[in-house]
Order: C-alpha cells, then structure tokens, then sequence
C-alpha cells in the first residue's frame, strides 16, 4: 500500500466532506456512505469515456482499510482499468484527510463496473474513444 494518494491527471474525480448526518451509530462515518461517493465518482468517469448514461453492474474486491470521522476531507481517485464492448471497469481509491492538514490516508478502495446505456436503459456500445484510450 501507498503513503500517498495517486496522482491522477486533473486529480480526484470527487472530493467532498464528511457530515455529521453520515455517521452509523458508533459515531464514524457510515460505510454505505463512502460507497456512494465512489459510485458517483466511478460513474461520473466512466460516463465521460462512455459519452453518454452509464449504470453500475458490479462491485468487486472492496476493502474498508480504516473508518472516515466527520469533518474528513473525501477524495476519489479513479482510474479506467479496462473498456469493454459495453461496460468499463473502473478502480477507485479513496483517501480522507483529518481536519488540520494532517497527510492523506487510504481509507476504501475497490473496482467498479459500469454498462453504458442507450435513452431506453438497453446496454449499448461504449464510445470507440474508450476503447482507444485502454487499448482495447
């Protein structure tokens, strides 16, 4: 594991701060919480590569590291892993920062899977850019 968050071009694909409202009942901030923030920032790359809506299909290999207190600043690293035919795959990092500008740590990563969708919710064929850009 890293000591430090990864550096994407144009950096986190979200940051947010973590809220009192977001807490479960030990007083952290509640896990389905972070999932959340990572969807959308998985979502909100993909749906660029994909030119279009994207829906999430699949979560795989998630791993809570250790717990996000309120008042953390949130950020979600994202990063194309693969373009399919219709779907990519997406790995997130998150990474929170204590209040007081205390060094970023690692909080949750895990890999996501989006399935680009046409105006009727069908899947449909991911813009050829995508594809070009992984390699595929």
């Amino acid at each position: 594991m890293t000591d430090r968050p990864p550096e994407i071009p144009g950096g986190a694909q979200l940051r947010t701060i973590a809220m009192p409202r977001d807490t479960n009942p030990s007083g952290s901030i509640f896990g389905g919480w972070t999932l959340s923030q990572m969807d959308l920032a998985g979502a909100t790359l993909a749906g660029e590569h994909a030119a279009g809506r994207v829906a999430t299909v699949s979560i795989e290999a998630m791993r809570f590291l250790r717990p996000v207190s309120v008042g953390d600043e949130v950020s979600c690293y994202c990063t194309l892993q693969e373009a399919r035919e219709s779907s990519l795959v997406v790995k997130i990092e998150t990474w929170a920062r204590e209040r007081g500008g205390r060094p970023a740590e690692k909080v949750t990563e895990g890999v996501f899977t989006y399935v680009a969708t046409g105006e009727d919710g069908r899947p449909r064929d991911v813009a050829p850019q995508a594809k070009q850009e992984n390699g595929s």
